[in-house]
């Protein structure tokens, strides 16, 4: 079956020559690689939200798609510009119609507003490059998106804010002690929304490098207490990397493309 597959860009330009440099794509790009090494006859179109014309042709053809991913990004939700605004409401246009949606990260993040929940700085800390010992709960292994996953699990992840308060109605599905919200299900609208804090479309490569960009700033916030510690944690996502399975990785991909072709 060919599925068509629209994926929108978490990141603004500025952003996504970071993640370019550093990750070899774009956001949307790397997904879309990933979308395809799993069902190769899919067609993916790729929009930003930010461009007025991209989202007025996605929302007047929503029809056409079977699914829809919000990609991760380097924007922040409090920070409420006007670009990150027209990304919560293009998530609230498409909850109008019948979607199933995969929301990474900042696409979480997105989604979960724009269906009523919040966002906020993360209590316990951030995820850099890395998190460790995600947990399914039993909500989470009866649902779709978690099929044949490992119950405990280290992953990809990248970010500084969680989501502190889910939309209504919403099911949680597995956590960290970073972050409590990591899984999550929940519909808003007319569509159904499964939504991951961390990464199963990229690799830890790709996040050392990010990790190696940000360095600077990190520091400067006190994420690390310096680049000896800030090296510290490098080396361990390294060890980490020896044993990132692809296939368990990324599960929750596959189990989605899964989803979609009912």
């Amino acid at each position: 079956m060919s599925l068509s597959i629209l994926i929108v860009e978490g990141n603004n330009p500025k952003d996504s020559e970071v993640f370019i440099k550093a990750a070899k794509a774009s956001c949307s790009e790397n997904l879309k690689n990933i979308v395809l090494k799993l069902e190769p006859l899919s067609n993916v179109t790729i929009i930003n939200p930010a461009n007025d014309n991209e989202t007025k042709d996605a929302l007047e053809n929503m029809g056409h798609y079977n699914g829809i991913i919000f990609t991760g990004g380097a924007m922040r939700l409090n920070d409420m510009t006007s670009e990150i605004k027209k990304h919560i409401t293009f998530a609230t246009n498409c909850f109008k119609h019948s979607n199933k949606i995969l929301a990474i990260c900042w696409g979480l993040q997105v989604c979960s507003t724009a269906a009523g929940g919040k966002v906020a700085p993360g209590k316990n800390g951030a995820h850099i490059g890395i998190a460790t010992d995600v947990e399914i709960n039993e909500n989470g292994k009866e649902n779709p998106i978690y099929k044949n996953k490992k119950i405990k699990f280290d992953t990809p992840a990248f970010n500084f804010d969680e989501v502190s308060e889910l939309p209504k109605g919403a099911t949680l599905l597995a956590s960290d002690k970073v972050n409590k919200i990591m899984g999550v299900y929940f519909k808003s609208g007319n569509s159904e929304v499964w939504g991951l804090q961390y990464h199963p479309d990229y690799e830890y490569w790709q996040m050392i490098n990010l990790s190696h960009a940000r360095m600077g700033k990190m520091i400067a916030k006190e994420y690390f207490k310096d680049k000896e510690v800030f090296d510290k944690h490098i080396d361990f996502i390294k060890s980490k990397e020896k044993t990132l399975d692809f296939k368990n990785k990324t599960h929750e991909i596959r189990n989605w493309l899964d989803i979609i072709k009912n």
